[in-house]
């Protein structure tokens, strides 16, 4: 269903966030992933005058992983800053996602590492979305490998959200093997 009819407005900014996921010869997975912030007027930073049409933001986060989601490398790069010179010499510190899981408490672990200070707030919001777009990634992979109804192990993605929760229709209907029914008072 789609968002009812806004009442009359004018676009400003847009924010615009992908993640792009790889599966490499190697057997690893690069995910891609960038944040893009835009105006569509002239804004007067500080650092000088950005016209509009032109990025503010426009940062790459790349985080390389294995079948177990495990972070082995991750960069950054930032194409454009508020203030340049300054922004951009943080994409270093990024290494810091390596050792990481993405299944793991990686948001904590995340915050932990590069909040504040310590990185880029728009990178860091970018690398919280990491863990999601990469089971989406592995999603038909992890589907194929099911498809015999028999497996031993709980789907993954169950209990993780409101439609897959364990006692819900939706699990009753497509994971019957996993629903949880009501105890009998």
């Amino acid at each position: 269903m789609p968002l009812s009819s806004p009442a009359p407005r004018k676009l400003r900014h847009t924010r615009a966030i992908t993640v792009e996921a790889f599966a490499r010869d190697d057997g690893l997975w690069d995910l891609d992933a960038c944040i893009r912030d835009t105006k569509t007027h002239d804004i007067v930073l500080p650092s000088g005058t950005r016209v509009g049409g032109l990025p503010v933001h426009d940062l790459k986060l790349r985080v390389t992983i294995d079948r177990d989601m495990n972070v082995i490398d991750a960069e950054a790069a930032s194409d454009a800053v508020p203030y340049p010179g300054f922004c951009d010499t943080i994409a270093p510190a990024y290494k810091k996602l390596i050792g990481l899981s993405l299944l793991k408490h990686f948001r904590l672990h995340l915050k932990d590492r590069l909040s504040g200070v310590l990185g880029c707030t728009h990178l860091t919001e970018l690398a919280q979305v990491l863990p999601t777009a990469a089971i989406q990634a592995f999603a038909d992979d992890a589907m194929a490998s099911r498809t015999d109804g028999d497996a031993s192990e709980r789907p993954y993605e169950l209990d993780r959200c409101h439609a897959l929760r364990l006692d819900g229709p939706a699990v009753e209907q497509y994971y019957p093997r996993w629903v949880l029914k009501a105890v009998p008072g």
